[in-house]
């Protein structure tokens, strides 16, 4: 069964009930809900406008093992980053998987975070390089998906599948979460996700 977070019935200017709202670093993480007139399913959305190395909201009371996240993203602003991720996996704030898209870099990339040290994967089928290039227009919805079954993670991006990878680092279930970096200004809406069996 999948489950949809969509922000509506939250007060605005406030935290949402229901997440850790956290960081993998240093910093002030500033995630609130916000009105926004764009919203794929008005009228609220989740912001993310505070600075920290990488900005971590997980959801509460989720345990996944293989399952699928599903979230719909603006890039704001931002002159050192301007990402918008989603986690799976999650144990704590410092180790989790994540695929995050960039719209300063125009690319997807997936990484796994342990101890808290971040380190991209390696694509199936390419030896080197770093996720995909993509274009990432700010200012525009987008969707990042990630399907994730033992060690196999498939990515898709605005319905397009991208890349997989593999990778045993994490094997046990985790929670679900969203992820920005840096000085990124990013929003969130229509989180979706659930286990597949």
């Amino acid at each position: 069964m999948a489950e949809t977070v969509n922000f509506d019935d939250a007060a605005t200017g406030a935290s949402p009930e229901g997440w850790t709202l956290t960081m993998t670093g240093r910093g002030q993480p500033k995630w609130t809900v916000e009105a926004e007139s764009t919203a794929p399913s008005k009228p609220n959305v989740l912001k993310q406008s505070g600075q920290a190395t990488f900005p971590v909201a997980l959801r509460k009371g989720t345990s996944i093992l293989d399952g699928f996240i599903e979230v719909k993203f603006k890039a704001l602003a931002g002159s050192e980053d301007r990402a918008a991720g989603i986690v799976w996996r999650a144990r704590d704030a410092d180790n989790y998987y994540v695929v995050r898209a960039n719209a300063l870099e125009d690319n997807v990339v997936l990484y796994k975070t342990i101890k808290g040290v971040r380190s991209a994967l390696d694509i199936v089928g390419r030896k080197g390089g770093y996720g995909v290039k993509v274009s990432v227009p700010s200012g525009q919805w987008h969707t990042l998906r990630c399907e994730f079954v033992g060690t196999q993670f498939k990515v898709t991006y605005d319905g397009k599948p991208m890349f997989e990878v593999k990778d045993e680092s994490i094997r046990d279930a985790g929670m679900i979460g969203l992820w920005t970096k840096a000085d990124s200004v990013t929003v969130f809406d229509d989180l979706t996700y659930g286990a597949l069996n």
